[in-house]
């Protein structure tokens, strides 16, 4: 994935447009390993479970890793939407990558529990093999895990050579607040498992909602880097430190170190969940999510995003915003790198390899097991359960990037009866999505429907449905401009008809569906068979291109 830099690089710095990584690519975790700079987010229910990037100039990103690929470390079957894989943090102890994440099995705004897992795997290379994941508790979400060792690249001299980790607590309790606080414990990797006490180490400030630590070392200090204020628009970075890994840890004079909550007519909103890095020559870079609403505290059907932004240390040995305040940038101003771009993928994807290509992901299990195949010429996906499923759904889709953005699709498809359809869909999750359907009519042959699940309600969207006859295949296609988007067909080479109204392309955000949600537009490839007789769809290539 490459960001667009809006001016060459200079001697101090180079200018990129954030957000860094677009579309549905939440709460970053960045490390430098040498000259390389690692970073992972968030993909809740959908799988391959995290998604690691690489760069070597922080403006040109790849994918390169997924190290939850296997359902020995991640099974997200039944997992609840917007649950599965939360906040992973991704470190390096000078010889082994470490990953913590979380796998969140049951949630809700309105439920007392949160039965949210915490792993850890290690690999040698970013690129794997990954370790079996290691239980470490189910305390509360958002881990972190602090090597107080020189191999760090975020530390000064000195450290005992331990590890720790740090999480949020919950506390279900009634009458209580259930940020709790900010949690310490070692972990002993000969015994692989948490030992020792743990200590409440920092209870936030009156932002509230404390959550996502990250430490590291600096100058003698220990800084604790936290999330508050919520991940909507009262988002905010926190930072403070102590002397003392243990604590007690002071709050920073200018807190928030970041935040838009003052400034709502910024075009990046909701900014908090940050992790910080630096470069060989020390230069420091926040890396932290962010939203790009269609209207002044409105919908962001992009998801939550990844944007980045200098920081510079002062006499005081607190950093600060390079820019200046604590309000995030559209153009900020990186260390300017050697550049290093990446081949960039063609827009249309023909199938023809033996394994998905990394933007394609699948919900809650690996593709073989949900009713995924790549024959060489196509992509087959054989009907199972429906949109509405959380177990077993035939579904393989890529996150939507640009509000101006056409994706397509060429499909074959024999339906025997309107149990049986395949086509396109713009999804959100299992109660949110609109759904380009073809499939049979006993009167009219295969036909097009629009069908729409809107936070559970559902509806067919055409007065008639549209008869297209027997000739394979037929391309389908969802348009997103102007804040809108809309589905369109053709058969035969003719040319593309529109199917349906236009819809607000906040119908499929974070907002909209539910209020607390934490994923994103997806445009999808997906096919059903409810009648058991397991029938599968043939889709020749899918493209998928953004407008200037």
């Amino acid at each position: 994935m490459t960001v667009r830099a809006v001016e060459p690089p200079t001697q101090t710095g180079v200018t990129v447009t954030n957000p860094v990584l677009r579309g549905f690519h939440p709460d970053p975790s960045i490390v430098r390993v040498g000259e390389d700079y690692y970073l992972a987010t968030s993909t809740f229910q959908w799988f391959p479970g995290v998604a690691v990037y690489h760069s070597r100039d922080l403006v040109n990103w790849r994918p390169i890793a997924q190290p939850l690929a296997r359902t020995a470390l991640l099974d997200m079957r039944g997992n609840a939407d917007s649950g599965g894989v939360w906040a992973p943090a991704l470190s390096h102890d000078g010889e082994r990558f470490h990953l913590i994440y979380t796998d969140v099995k049951s949630w809700g705004s309105r439920e007392v529990f949160k039965d949210s897992h915490n792993f850890l795997t290690t690999a040698e290379h970013i690129e794997g093999p990954w370790s079996e994941p290691v239980y470490l508790n189910s305390s509360g979400f958002d881990p972190s895990l602090f090597h107080d060792t020189d191999g760090s690249t975020v530390v000064d001299s000195g450290g005992d050579g331990r590890k720790w980790l740090v999480n949020m607590r919950w506390d279900h309790r009634a009458g209580r607040g259930a940020f709790s606080g900010i949690v310490l414990q070692e972990y002993s990797p000969a015994q692989r498992r948490l030992v020792g006490p743990r200590e409440v180490i920092f209870q936030g400030t009156q932002l509230g909602v404390t959550e996502a630590p990250h430490l590291f070392r600096r100058g003698g200090w220990y800084y604790l880097l936290t999330a508050e204020g919520g991940t909507g628009y009262e988002h905010a970075v926190t930072l403070a430190r102590s002397r003392s890994l243990h604590g007690p840890y002071e709050v920073h004079p200018d807190n928030p170190v970041l935040t838009a909550v003052d400034a709502p007519g910024l075009p990046i909103q909701k900014s908090g969940h940050a992790s910080f890095t630096n470069t060989p020559d020390g230069s420091w870079v926040l890396a932290y999510l962010c939203g790009r609403p269609l209207s002044e505290r409105g919908e962001c059907p992009l998801g939550r995003e990844t944007a980045l932004q200098s920081l510079v240390w002062g006499e005081d040995d607190w950093p600060r915003l390079a820019s200046g305040g604590h309000h995030p940038q559209l153009q900020a101003e990186l260390p300017a790198l050697p550049p290093q771009p990446w081949p960039q993928p063609p827009a249309r994807d023909e199938f023809d390899g033996p394994e998905l290509r990394p933007e394609w992901m699948t919900l809650r299990a690996p593709a073989e097991l949900v009713g995924v195949e790549l024959t060489g010429q196509s992509l087959k996906l054989t009907g199972h359960e429906s949109l509405n499923s959380q177990h077993r759904l035939a579904l393989v889709g890529r996150r939507l990037q640009s509000l101006e953005a056409r994706f397509r699709t060429a499909l074959s498809f024999a339906p025997e009866d309107f149990q049986q359809m395949a086509g396109v869909c713009a999804y959100y999750d299992s109660r949110n999505w609109v759904y380009l359907r073809l499939s049979r009519d006993e009167t009219l042959g295969r036909t097009l429907a629009l069908l729409q699940s809107e936070n559970g309600e559902y509806r067919e969207l055409l007065s008639e449905e549209v008869a297209v006859g027997d000739v394979d295949p037929v391309e389908l296609g969802i348009v997103y401009a102007g804040g809108q988007f809309w589905f369109e067909y053709r058969v035969g080479g003719e040319d593309w008809q529109q199917v349906g109204d236009r819809l607000s392309a906040g119908l499929l955000s974070d907002e909209h569906c539910g209020g607390l949600s934490f994923t994103g537009t997806f445009l999808a490839l997906t096919c059903q068979d409810l009648s058991g007789r397991r029938t599968a769809a043939e889709f020749h290539w899918a493209e998928y291109l953004e407008r200037a």
